[in-house]
């Protein structure tokens, strides 16, 4: 049996705010809500619905990228002028880790998730 994520519901304080930023930084399209939720497809089997919420935990959310991937994403977290740092409890000393032989970003998104991109798992 394969299992497979198909979707994961993302809290946002701003729903609407947190699809836009994820689509923009990681180079998606964002397509309006859609009934409840406002879906952001990360690719052909895998959406995030972020959704409106006024408490909650902020969470970590992690991709696996390419290379070319990571430099395209990694230049947009740069030239939106957003913190980013080498480890999860460092998100801010603007460093890159070399991991496993590759390269990982920790950031925040608007809601206070920490987003992490790494290029080897």
């Amino acid at each position: 049996m394969t299992i497979e994520l198909n979707h994961t519901i993302v809290p946002a304080n701003d729903k609407e705010k947190s699809a836009r930023f994820f689509a923009d930084i990681f180079g998606l399209q964002y397509e309006g809500s859609s009934g409840h939720f406002a879906p952001v497809r990360v690719n052909d089997r895998l959406t995030l619905d972020f959704d409106q919420d006024d408490s909650f935990a902020p969470h970590h959310y992690a991709f696996h990228v390419s290379d070319d991937e990571f430099e395209a994403i990694f230049k947009r977290v740069q030239t939106a002028g957003l913190a980013y740092g080498s480890h999860p409890w460092d998100a801010e000393n603007r460093k890159l880790n070399d991991w496993n032989g590759g390269r990982g970003i920790y950031f925040r998104d608007p809601s206070g998730h920490l987003l992490e991109l790494l290029t080897r798992p």
